[in-house]
């Protein structure tokens, strides 16, 4: 049990490293080019902040962090941002129910839209920009970097550091897997080709990159930081929920007591933190919970994208998480009684 516990927790860590890692690429290549445009219109602003929100991982968030800091966004934009993310949660749930978690995402990113601009239009809340200053977020804010050079690829594979060289191995043995069916579904399907695509990119960027790029973006921010807490998260979720149905047969007073857990579902969500929310996840993942609870988790929550927020202000930490709770209690009562 514990060997299979540990595969299935190994096989969504290595997706989420792999999407993490396009991600941060991605991330990277395109900074600063829609800053400019964003402080004339408020609807570009809850656009774009719900979209960074709804992005897999906490990249998105900060930036949203990042740009109400510059007073760039709104305070309304900055709670449509955090109304759409579900951290690094979103990364397991495509792995893991990829078809819902699309709908959740879809479900979010339209309600951070309309939650966003109800805030700016209806709340009194301007005294909330007060004493913000831009304090030293770990945004990689440092000159955009050229993370494709021809001329150095060769001579960085002949010098290869250690870091790569796991990287790469690791990435090479991912992939394998996926093609022989070690790694993943069974049967080729869109998520196996999905994953085997993410994982090639992956092993691309790793081998083509500069030094800078690789120990700082990947390693330091992904594999240090990331990697470690999803997959103890994962496994200790996945081992929970085993415990909760083989050893405790907790299920059933779960079913019978489904408000209880939607109200629990929500105060979790308050933890600014990734991994908590794990629980939900995999609940919902065994058939346990409705849609109603993981939507209403999937609200309140953000990872840890708000705590840079907690350093900015502590008064706008509090605000955000107060409307995102109020918000996520009330739209997860409305599917549970709509029978999601």
């Amino acid at each position: 049990m514990i060997i299979s516990i540990f595969e299935h927790a190994l096989m969504i860590t290595g997706f989420v490293f792999v999407m993490m890692l396009v991600i941060e690429y991605i991330n990277v290549q395109t900074k600063g080019v829609w800053h400019e445009s964003l402080k004339k219109s408020k609807w570009k602003q809850y656009l774009l902040s719900a979209f960074l929100g709804a992005i897999p991982g906490c990249l998105g968030a900060f930036t949203v962090v990042a740009l109400y800091s510059h007073r760039i966004v709104s305070f309304g934009a900055l709670v449509a941002a955090m109304i759409a993310t579900s951290g690094d949660e979103a990364f397991v749930m495509l792995a893991m129910f990829p078809g819902k978690a699309l709908i959740l995402t879809i479900i979010i990113f339209v309600i951070g839209i309309v939650s966003g601009y109800s805030v700016d239009k209806f709340l009194p809340l301007k005294h909330l920009y007060k004493k913000i200053e831009l304090h030293k977020l770990t945004l990689h804010q440092e000159e955009t970097c050229v993370c494709f050079q021809k001329n150095l690829i060769l001579n960085q594979l002949k010098h290869c550091s250690f870091q790569r060289a796991l990287l790469i191995a690791f990435l090479l043995i991912f992939v394998l897997g996926l093609i022989f069916g070690e790694i993943g579904p069974e049967k080729w399907n869109w998520i196996r080709i999905t994953l085997l695509a993410a994982s090639s990119v992956s092993l691309f960027i790793v081998t083509t990159v500069p030094k800078h790029f690789l120990e700082e973006h990947l390693w330091e921010h992904i594999v240090k930081v990331h990697v470690p807490r999803i997959f103890l998260w994962t496994f200790g979720a996945l081992f929970a929920m085993h415990f909760i149905v083989n050893v405790l047969h907790l299920e059933h007073w779960i079913a019978a007591n489904k408000l209880i857990i939607l109200i629990i579902a929500c105060l979790v969500g308050l933890i600014p933190e990734s991994g908590p929310h794990m629980i939900f996840v995999t609940l919902f993942a065994k058939g346990a919970i409705p849609f109603s609870i993981l939507l209403a988790s999937s609200i309140v929550q953000d990872g840890h994208g708000m705590l840079p927020m907690l350093a900015e202000s502590k008064r706008g930490f509090v605000a955000v998480k107060v409307l995102n709770l109020l918000v996520g209690f009330l739209v997860g009562i409305l599917f549970y009684f709509i029978g999601w």
